[in-house]
């Protein structure tokens, strides 16, 4: 971990970046659950990337936009989209806040926090958030768009068009490369050549930087610095976060692209407990607090499971509107 106090964080800041990956963590396990158990029918998780989604979450500000991916649920979580919200979409109920019930889940979106609606097709997010990052400097406001894309898209045309855009006109637009090495089942070898995804951003003419995405620390660092350098008129930033997905793609993926060893390893780099080990070893948190924070968890999420287990589906007319 980079030195938080470097980064402008207190041990409190800590302890709250911490308690919202393990929220992020824990109801996407309950979603992976409850698919496997047959309640709902489709789940694509983003477990082993809450330290990159919290680090960036947390240096954003009211105003700011975001147009997130489908693993971005510690992301939306810290937003806004609370886990009944979730739960909802998961079942496809009445009151998802997404879609009512009519959109399948991960396609995240929350008009008063700020989240724009997303469609399936990957990387068209990017050209969402660089709208609103324009329509952002047309207006004056001291806010920025972001948007976070897989780095299988970030081979796809709308992420280079939404870039080149975003760096023609200098825009307060932040782009967030989730690099999991995998793009369903293809590996990164067979995805781009260079280095660093990073480095495409001299060719946008932006500032690029590549972090540990299991460092919510330095993801935070990163995107704070992005934000500043957008809002003092100096463009838009590429960042790379390189991490890991711990699960299979989605529910419907059986995950034998990669070999035992290689899935087993993934759960020595878990970005959850590498923070959470750091807060122990610093004396930042203890074994109550986190035993306090899982009863919390535990009762939170489990109450609104039930509840959107109760809840009411769409009425058949629905289908007509």
């Amino acid at each position: 971990m980079i030195d938080y106090k470097s980064a402008g964080l207190t041990e409190e800041d800590l302890k709250m970046m911490y308690k919202w990956m393990d929220l992020g963590r824990k109801v996407d396990e309950r979603l992976w659950l409850l698919n496997r158990a047959g309640k709902i029918p489709f789940v694509v998780s983003g477990q082993g990337q809450e330290a990159t989604q919290i680090g960036m979450a947390y240096a954003m500000e009211e105003g700011d936009i975001s147009s997130p991916y489908y693993r971005d649920l510690a992301f939306v979580t810290y937003m806004g989209i609370t886990p009944l919200d979730t739960m909802l979409s998961a079942f496809g109920k009445r009151d998802d806040i997404n879609s009512g019930g009519k959109q399948m889940p991960s396609h995240f979106t929350h008009k008063e926090k700020g989240i724009l609606s997303q469609s399936s097709p990957v990387a068209t997010q990017n050209q969402h958030s660089v709208g609103a990052a324009l329509a952002l400097k047309m207006d004056n406001k001291q806010n920025i768009a972001t948007a976070t894309v897989g780095e299988g898209s970030s081979n796809q045309g709308d992420f280079h068009e939404g870039l080149n855009f975003a760096g023609v006109h200098d825009l307060p637009f932040v782009c967030v490369i989730i690099n999991n090495k995998y793009a369903i089942s293809v590996p990164d070898s067979l995805q781009y050549a260079a280095e660093k995804l990073s480095d495409r951003a001299l060719g946008y003419g932006m500032y690029g930087e590549q972090v540990d995405g299991n460092d919510p620390i330095a993801g935070l660092k990163a995107m704070t610095e992005a934000r500043t350098r957008s809002l003092n008129g100096e463009g838009s930033t590429l960042i790379e976060a390189v991490t890991s997905r711990m699960t299979p793609h989605s529910s419907d993926d059986d995950d034998k692209y990669r070999t035992q060893e290689e899935r087993d390893s993934l759960k020595e780099g878990d970005c959850n407990i590498k923070f959470k080990s750091f807060l122990l070893e610093n004396e930042i948190i203890d074994e109550q607090w986190l035993s306090d924070l899982e009863q919390e968890h535990k009762e939170l999420i489990n109450k609104a499971t039930k509840a959107a287990e109760e809840a009411p589906y769409p009425s058949i007319e629905e289908a007509y509107t």
